[in-house]
């Protein structure tokens, strides 16, 4: 089993793994070598993005899927992608535990996914939480999503929130931590 895999199951990891860092850090440094490259093109240059985005993520850059550089993600190997998905700049994906987006999602300038968390009591030890972000989601400029959270379909996270646990279908949730303040009807 890859390590991947083993922290999709729940297993920590210390930093300092030998299989840890083949693996891993070999695909953040594949990522980050894409990342630059698509931060470093010319933005009128639609295709050359769209043909970048697809080696990053898989060739998942396709039926209106489109992330506005600059952007980062370090494990693109743990993202799976709907279609007509959309990121204004800034987005930092930490996908590590694994990122799912489905179709229709917006995400505003800013936005940070964070997969990734340190035990405290060794802060060398990760482990990690898959984020989903459900159909239709809508999330403001400078949302963050720490690990683990699901985001329900047709929910509006406001600006600024920091989302630490799930949040229903259908609702509007803002703050520090986001709280629920509406159901959409």
């Amino acid at each position: 089993m890859s390590v991947f895999e083993d922290l999709k199951n729940g297993k920590s990891y210390n930093i300092k793994d030998e299989n840890y860092q083949r693996e891993v850090h070999g695909e953040i440094d594949r990522c980050d070598h894409i990342c630059f490259e698509i931060n470093s093109t010319d933005p009128v240059e639609k295709e050359r993005l769209v043909e970048l985005g697809n080696e990053l993520l898989n060739n998942q850059m396709h039926d209106g899927t489109y992330f506005t550089p600059p952007m980062h993600i370090d494990c693109a190997n743990t993202v799976q992608l709907g279609k007509n998905v959309y990121a204004n700049h800034s987005l930092t994906m930490m996908s590590l535990g694994s990122i799912t987006i489905e179709d229709g999602v917006m995400m505003g300038p800013g936005v940070g996914l964070f997969t990734v968390n340190h035990d405290p009591k060794n802060i060398r030890v990760v482990k990690t939480g898959k984020i989903q972000i459900k159909k239709n989601a809508w999330l403001g400029a400078r949302v963050s999503v720490l690990p683990g959270v699901t985001i329900g379909e047709n929910a509006i996270i406001g600006t600024g929130a920091v989302v630490t646990k799930d949040i229903p279908a259908n609702s509007i949730a803002v703050g520090t931590p986001a709280k629920v303040i509406k159901t959409i009807e």
